[in-house]
């Protein structure tokens, strides 16, 4: 009986789960600035908080997605102006990828537009309770990478 109840709640979680990424990307994608993906926004996001250049690897490794897959977003992105490649000095094989003025700037529009979504939610939730439910999450996280 045990081990039924405990598969409940791991189904009942990973449903949750998988329902809130859906309608979290979907509210998303429907703020977002004009042509702008949430990966673009992700990517954009990640390079302007940590203010350095990163490789296309890295950046793959940091959002557990395939290399291609990296490489197609970062090629949109350049495609727009809104990051910066360039070989890397040390490693001529390598890439190294930064944001650019007009990426930080998209990536600002970005934050303005999604920014009253989130706040609404939080608000509607209480942020007591968002804020209580962040280090199951980050707990979750840190166990799915590895």
């Amino acid at each position: 009986m045990e081990e039924t109840q405990s598969n409940s709640l791991a189904v009942a979680l990973f449903s949750e789960i998988l329902t809130n990424d859906q309608l979290i990307r979907s509210r998303l994608s429907r703020v977002l600035p004009k042509g702008m993906e949430i990966s673009h926004f992700a990517v954009l996001n990640h390079l302007a908080r940590t203010g350095e250049e990163r490789s296309p690897a890295q950046l793959a490794k940091s959002f557990h997605v395939t290399r291609g897959a990296m490489t197609n977003t970062l090629s949109k992105l350049e495609w727009a102006g809104y990051v910066h490649i360039r070989p890397d000095w040390e490693d001529a094989r390598r890439k190294m990828v930064s944001i650019s003025r007009s990426g930080t700037m998209a990536r600002d529009a970005a934050l303005l537009a999604i920014t009253p979504m989130v706040s609404e939610l939080i608000a509607d939730l209480g942020e007591a309770r968002v804020r209580s439910s962040l280090p199951v999450l980050r707990e979750l996280r840190a166990k799915l990478e590895g």
